[in-house]
């Protein structure tokens, strides 16, 4: 069970600063904006789409983005010890208040094993687990899931699963010289009335507009060192 070895219920300890030890998600922290997003999707006769990409049966959207990522207090499974962010993301379409796509979960830092986790729910009735490695000063990383897999999977709703059914999901992450950060995110779905995977892209930079809140322990911590 490297590296924890055989000792499944000794807890770690952990750190009560939670920005200090998050690896490379530290740059993701914080309350971050984009009016750039640009996401590429299946479209068929009964979308609102125009006739060009009805025909394509493709369509391609600008979206305005706004993610947040809030450190929570480091969590353990016994010697397992993951630092991590809560987030939420909400995404419209320009001109829009309707809810284009709106998405919650975390995303976790092990710093014994240089990995990374990522919890994906969206109110369409689906979640996936999806899973990387990383060195902790790493500025790009990547995680995956696929459909079966017993540990990094997917699962979705019977309707979902059978029109839009998702193969593998993978996320490539790079921190920018500039403050931002950015994303590529590749979903392969199988649909029915198509031969081939359809690989629905998302891509976004996003500019910090507020820094993150720390973590509740080391808030309290804090407190207690100032009295």
């Amino acid at each position: 069970m490297a590296p924890y070895g055989d000792d499944i219920y000794t807890e770690a300890d952990g750190d009560p600063d939670t920005l200090a030890n998050l690896g490379p998600l530290r740059p993701m922290a914080g309350v971050w904006q984009s009016v750039v997003g640009d996401d590429v999707h299946p479209v068929g006769p009964g979308s609102d789409a125009g006739e060009a990409d009805i025909a394509a049966g493709t369509e391609n959207q600008v979206y305005i983005e706004h993610y947040e990522l809030q450190p929570t207090d480091p969590q353990t499974n016994g010697p397992q010890l993951f630092y991590g962010l809560r987030y939420h993301v909400h995404i419209v379409k320009p001109g829009e208040v309707e809810t284009f796509h709106d998405q919650v979960g975390y995303w976790l830092w092990e710093p014994a094993a240089r990995a990374i986790t990522h919890t994906i729910a969206i109110p369409r009735g689906q979640v996936a687990l999806a899973g990387g490695t990383a060195e902790p000063d790493a500025t790009t990383f990547e995680v995956k899931a696929e459909l079966g897999s017993e540990n990094f999977g997917i699962l979705s709703n019977p309707f979902l699963d059978r029109a839009f059914r998702t193969l593998s999901f993978v996320i490539r992450v790079t921190a920018n010289p500039d403050g931002t950060w950015s994303y590529y995110e590749d979903t392969v779905m199988q649909l029915p009335d198509r031969a081939e995977p359809f690989h629905h892209i998302d891509q976004n930079t996003l500019a910090l507009v507020a820094p993150p809140t720390p973590n509740p322990l080391a808030l309290g911590t804090d407190k207690r060192a100032k009295k």
